[in-house]
């Protein structure tokens, strides 16, 4: 199962996209500043839009959920269990995952942001599919909600994960590590060999590298284990 670029870009206005690579099974993380094309390169591999040239093509890939960054562009149902199910899903199980089942009969909008965001994040991890795409995942959501949508991250043991996130202090573990910047996309590699070559990466990663310790992911725990080994 993969997901290839072949020389793809797009272009609207002033802003263009460009970039080659494979993405295979595993957890991806796409970083970069805001506005350096992340949540259009989402929507390409989505195929919600076309590219100018080249293409995306996907090998034993059957079904494709892009999870938006802004949650309300996702609400369809006038309840909260009723917006669970329209995902394909039984109710209680989203909603018990994103703890909100005392919230079933709850209009959607009134639910704050970092909620609504919980549920879509449950519901999007719930469908399982081949090729899940996150934008911006971890917005919106406070820090024990970040830790527990990153520990629920990395249980998908199947399928193509790729997460598009500017996020710097809590992020999952990733196999893989991408750089949008300024509309090109560079393949950094896998991890733990592209860490040191990430420019994008947290404070915390930096200042590990820079005491000589090699982290073995990029989580901030495996900062502190790789620092407590050079130490003794």
């Amino acid at each position: 199962m993969r997901v290839e670029l072949l020389d793809l870009t797009f272009s609207r206005g002033s802003f263009s996209l460009r970039g080659s690579g494979t993405f295979g099974e595993g957890v991806h993380l796409v970083s970069g500043p805001v506005g350096s094309g992340k949540s259009t390169l989402a929507l390409l591999l989505a195929g919600l839009l076309r590219p100018g040239s080249g293409d995306v093509r996907r090998h034993g890939v059957l079904t494709t959920q892009l999870l938006l960054q802004f949650p309300e562009h996702h609400v369809t149902s006038p309840t909260v269990a009723g917006e669970a199910a329209s995902w394909g899903l039984i109710p209680d199980d989203a909603l018990r995952l994103a703890e909100l089942s005392a919230r079933a009969d709850d209009d959607p909008f009134h639910l704050s942001r970092g909620e609504l965001k919980r549920l879509t994040l449950a519901c999007a991890l719930l469908r399982d599919p081949d090729l899940l795409l996150l934008d911006e995942p971890f917005a919106s959501l406070d820090c024990v909600t970040k830790k527990k949508a990153c520990a629920v991250l990395e249980e998908r043991d199947s399928g193509i994960t790729i997460v598009f996130s500017h996020e710097r202090a809590i992020l999952p573990r990733v196999d893989t590590i991408w750089e949008m910047e300024e509309g090109a996309l560079a393949a950094r590699g896998s991890v733990p060999d592209a860490i040191p070559s990430w420019r994008h990466a947290p404070s915390y990663l930096r200042y590990a590298l820079d005491q000589g310790a090699r982290p073995e992911n990029i989580r901030l725990s495996d900062a502190r284990e790789a620092l407590c080994r050079i130490r003794g």
